[in-house]
């Protein structure tokens, strides 16, 4: 689905990332952990082409996204849904406005039914009226995986989805992405959390790798 070969990225002239190498097998489930500042955002970036690499080649649903002009980039996130760390919404729009965001900006119906049980799944039909800063942080991070979804993405990249919320709220997000595993998602959550990647272990296969020394790692079973 995702193949990394040898891809390297650098900012200014420095390397962040060095010959990194990844197949992201259909239906499979990594974690990517590494220290502040390792290059876990950037990493993820490279694999919805975000950002291209200064070297090596990424290929997404076996196109090389090298080459690739905008709209066939965009075609291609349409099949990747994206939880961002920052998790944006626009404040004036209702939090079910917000989640269909990527089907009007894809020129796609909004099936009303389908949308109000999509916010029942993560939690939040109660809260489909809502105005974003009228949310929880756990409830923000719900809706930012519902944002996430509602185009029926194949693969879904979560970046630090569970940074900031309490202990509870972490295990129903990371049921929630393990649910998606289960139908078919491939899924790559970036955290520094080792407790939460102990308790996804015990749920699904799931590949940790680490980021360390400007290189890919698979990590071991210390984790």
């Amino acid at each position: 689905m995702i193949e990394l070969e040898n891809v390297s990225y650098g900012y200014g002239g420095g390397e962040l990332l060095t010959e990194m190498s990844l197949k992201l097998a259909p239906g499979s489930f990594h974690f990517l952990t590494g220290p502040s500042g390792a290059g876990k955002t950037t990493f993820l970036k490279l694999l919805y082409a975000e950002l291209l690499p200064s070297a090596g080649r990424v290929t997404v649903f076996d196109q090389s996204v090298r080459g690739l002009g905008r709209d066939e980039i965009a075609e291609l996130r349409r099949r990747i849904g994206v939880v961002h760390q920052d998790c944006q919404f626009l404040d004036h729009l209702s939090v079910a406005e917000n989640v269909a965001l990527p089907l009007l900006v894809a020129d796609r119906p909004i099936d009303t039914r389908e949308l109000v049980e999509l916010l029942g799944w993560v939690g939040l039909k109660g809260q489909m009226d809502a105005l974003p800063p009228e949310l929880s942080g756990g409830e923000r991070q719900r809706a930012a995986l519902a944002r996430a979804v509602i185009m029926g993405p194949d693969v879904i990249l979560a970046d630090e989805p569970t940074g900031n919320v309490d202990w509870e709220m972490s295990q129903r997000l990371l049921h929630l992405l393990v649910e998606l595993n289960r139908m078919g998602k491939t899924v790559v959550i970036a955290t520094h959390d080792m407790n939460l990647i102990r308790s996804a272990k015990a749920q699904v296969a799931a590949r940790v790798l680490r980021i360390k020394g400007r290189r890919l790692h698979l990590a071991g079973a210390d984790l």
